[in-house]
């Protein structure tokens, strides 16, 4: 059972970003095409197959079925894979959950239109306006309360496994890493639970290496170093794989890549590439160090 999924630029679509993980987390195939935020056309003119739909995410689903808006995603998704966990088991932590998730999809406009995700670039806004800290102030009491219904106010994701919910909210920890935006100790632990998670840092390594930069997503405030974990130094390379056959693909090893003095080979350069921007990341790429590094 293999999906379509459109998304948007990796580094600035917050909306993809949460599709995607949707996907990413809970294991479902897919098949992923991406429209470009740079072209001239847009995003409605560069998916005509999958009309009526016009915004990123959207999926087709195996029967045909096409479906807009991330929440929508997650539904459904949750109907036709019942035992992936997409929501939270515990009817009262599902509730829970989806009431979070409902609120994330249609509110905090103050927070979304002033801090736009950046994957590539991290702020310091140093005063904040009030209406981004009237939403800060309502992501920390509806995440505490999720915590205190669900039992995981020792930490964690917010209402135990990670669901459907934590999906929804990565983009938002997101802005308040990369805008360096004041919360409480709790809720920055979950902010950096999410630039530790290796999906969301597979993601971020693509957006790292595809897609043009875009100016409109530029900030005058002053800039800093990417909060979350520092990858490992690995460098484009040429010279004999130690591995035939790239990791991600299976196909043959064509463009290198060089970490702690080995050589490693991908059947093409955005495989290498985004395996430079953080090789820890890639659970493939890991498993071809254990075996060669």
């Amino acid at each position: 059972m293999t999906y379509d999924l459109v998304i948007g630029d990796y580094a600035y679509s917050s909306w993809s970003l949460r599709g995607w993980l949707l996907f990413e987390k809970f294991d479902i195939p897919r098949n992923v095409t991406l429209v470009e935020f740079s072209s001239d056309a847009s995003v409605k003119e560069q998916m005509p197959s999958f009309a009526p739909a016009r915004t990123v995410p959207t999926i087709r689903t195996p029967d045909g079925g096409i479906i807009s808006e991330s929440y929508a995603i997650a539904e459904d998704l949750a109907d036709r894979h019942p035992d992936a966990g997409i929501w939270p088991e515990n009817p009262k932590h599902r509730s829970v959950a989806r009431s979070l998730a409902a609120e994330m999809h249609s509110g905090f406009a103050s927070l979304r239109n002033a801090c736009p995700m950046n994957l590539r670039q991290s702020f310091v806004w140093e005063s904040p306006d009030a209406a981004v800290l009237a939403d800060l102030e309502r992501i920390e009491e509806i995440w505490a309360w999720a915590r205190k219904e669900c039992g995981t106010e020792d930490g964690g994701w917010l209402c135990g496994n990670y669901s459907a919910v934590d999906a929804m909210y990565a983009p938002v920890a997101m802005r308040i890493a990369g805008f360096s935006l004041p919360v409480g100790s709790r809720a920055l632990a979950y902010v950096d639970m999410h630039l530790n998670d290796l999906a969301l840092r597979r993601w971020r390594a693509m957006g790292l290496v595809r897609g043009a930069h875009l100016s409109f997503y530029d900030q005058p405030h002053p800039q800093r170093a990417w909060p979350g974990p520092t990858p490992l130094k690995a460098q484009a390379a040429e010279g004999a794989p130690v591995n035939d056959l790239c990791p991600y693909s299976g196909k043959k090893s064509t463009n290198m890549l060089e970490l702690d003095g080995v050589i490693y080979g991908f059947c093409n350069a955005f495989c290498r590439d985004k395996t430079v921007a953080d090789p820890e990341a890639w659970p493939a790429f890991t498993q071809v160090r254990a075996e060669h590094g």
